[in-house]
């Protein structure tokens, strides 16, 4: 049977049953990869015609626009049934980070804010990721989460800011009982929204709480890649007293001409941030992003907005992407 590779239109034979990301592999096509297990969601494509077979998935979260336009599937999870056409995203962005499960230590434990801890991890081995990833961590066999790094690939210690959710089980094992010294397994990298180092247009990066941890490490993997692009980040917080982060972000900004911060709150008066919604100031700041890349970090809902505020914009579904977190008590 027939299997249309979009874009380009090129035609390739593949066999009843055969798995799509194996066949797109075998056949040379680029696919962004990493599990191969339908965890890290990277291989995420469109089938445009047709149909095939996807199994079961774990993906934590992806593009809020994953299915406006089309019927989205694992590659790896999917198996062939008919003809079809699938369009590949992005083949000039592929990232095949190979998922790995590191045997990690505790190298400190700092309070950003009064329910934000900043958790260092030293691992004997590197972890490979691109800026704006997360992975899965395992502090017992009950206790597991995944985490956003807030660092980039190199780093000496690898970094996660944690929430202490009210009633949250692991959140609540990491402030009472987790010490430095402690062992924690590490799988990963996993997610979409990771930085895209060949678009050469602005950027807007929209963070609420430890959304932070995914957008700084997307603008110091943007930076130390060279790339001279316009980056607006817009830090949004509750109260004053859940801003954090802006000191490292303004020390960049400082030494970075193409790097603007903005920071807004969203109840409490601050001389170092603007009062409102993060959505709001975006809003107020812009009338056009077309040809913006938007890269979207926190909860669901300032997620859900900030997609819609840049879509209407003139952002391109295809190019936002959004890492919504999400609370487990």
């Amino acid at each position: 049977m027939e299997l249309v590779i979009q874009p380009g239109g090129r035609v390739i034979s593949a066999q009843p049953g055969a798995n799509l990301l194996e066949t797109l592999r075998a056949e040379g096509v680029p696919i962004s990869h990493s599990c191969m297990s339908g965890r890290c969601g990277t291989c995420r494509c469109r089938v445009v015609a047709g149909e095939v077979l996807e199994s079961g998935r774990e993906i934590k979260r992806t593009s809020p626009h994953a299915d406006a336009d089309g019927h989205y599937v694992l590659a790896c999870m999917s198996a062939l049934t008919g003809p079809c056409v699938i369009e590949v995203p992005e083949p000039d962005e592929i990232v095949t980070h190979p998922a790995r499960v590191l045997k990690a230590k505790v190298e400190s434990l700092d309070a950003l804010t009064h329910d934000i801890l900043r958790v260092r991890l030293r691992s004997p081995k590197p972890l490979d990721f691109s800026p704006g990833q997360y992975a899965t961590l395992q502090f017992t066999p009950e206790h597991i989460r995944p985490y956003s790094m807030a660092g980039i690939a190199g780093d000496e210690l690898l970094e996660f800011h944690v929430r202490l959710v009210p009633g949250g089980r692991v959140s609540g094992y990491v402030r009472d009982t987790l010490r430095p010294g402690d062992a924690v397994r590490v799988s990963g990298p996993l997610g979409t929204a990771y930085l895209r180092s060949r678009h050469e247009g602005p950027m807007l990066c929209v963070a609420g709480g430890t959304g932070l941890a995914p957008v700084m490490s997307i603008v110091r993997g943007s930076l130390a890649a060279g790339m001279t692009n316009d980056i607006h980040v817009y830090a949004g917080a509750r109260s004053p007293q859940d801003v954090y982060g802006l000191e490292v972000l303004r020390t960049l900004a400082d030494e970075y001409p193409n790097l603007h911060v903005h920071s807004i709150v969203a109840s409490g008066a601050s001389v170092d941030a603007r009062p409102g919604l993060v959505t709001d100031a975006v809003t107020a700041d812009w009338t056009d992003l077309s040809g913006w890349r938007s890269y979207l970090c926190g909860s669901p809902p300032m997620v859900d907005a900030a997609a819609l505020v840049a879509t209407r914009l003139g952002v391109l579904p295809n190019h936002i992407h959004a890492d919504a977190f999400y609370d487990a008590a």
